[in-house]
């Protein structure tokens, strides 16, 4: 009867033939799947690797359905502005930490 030690070779130089095997096979199918894309001609979209709308195919522009956000504070010093979204600038970051409130910053509604 072989030992443990034995055992957890043999399963090791199996696993190490098995992933040979695998490339090598894997090797075949690449070659055989590109074979076929050329013969019929097919691009990334037909396969569903892209969506339709960034294929080959010309298509009018969609119109963009993200709005534009007001900015909601301003910087005096520099000009730039802040929505309120997102990471705070830099700008507002070394304010707050200097003690300012945000709402200091707030552009009039007006």
């Amino acid at each position: 009867m072989p030992t443990y030690v034995e055992i957890m070779a043999q399963i090791e130089a199996l696993q190490k033939q098995a992933e040979q095997i695998r490339r090598n096979e894997i090797d075949g199918v690449i070659a055989e799947i590109k074979q076929k894309i050329r013969d019929y001609d097919l691009t990334a979209a037909d396969l569903g690797f892209v969506p339709a709308a960034q294929s080959q195919e010309v298509r009018p522009a969609q119109p963009s359905k993200r709005s534009t956000v007001k900015p909601k504070y301003k910087d005096p010093a520099s000009g730039k502005t802040w929505t309120g979204r997102g990471v705070m600038p830099k700008w507002m970051k070394a304010a707050v930490e200097a003690g300012h409130v945000r709402d200091e910053f707030l552009i009039d509604a007006g």
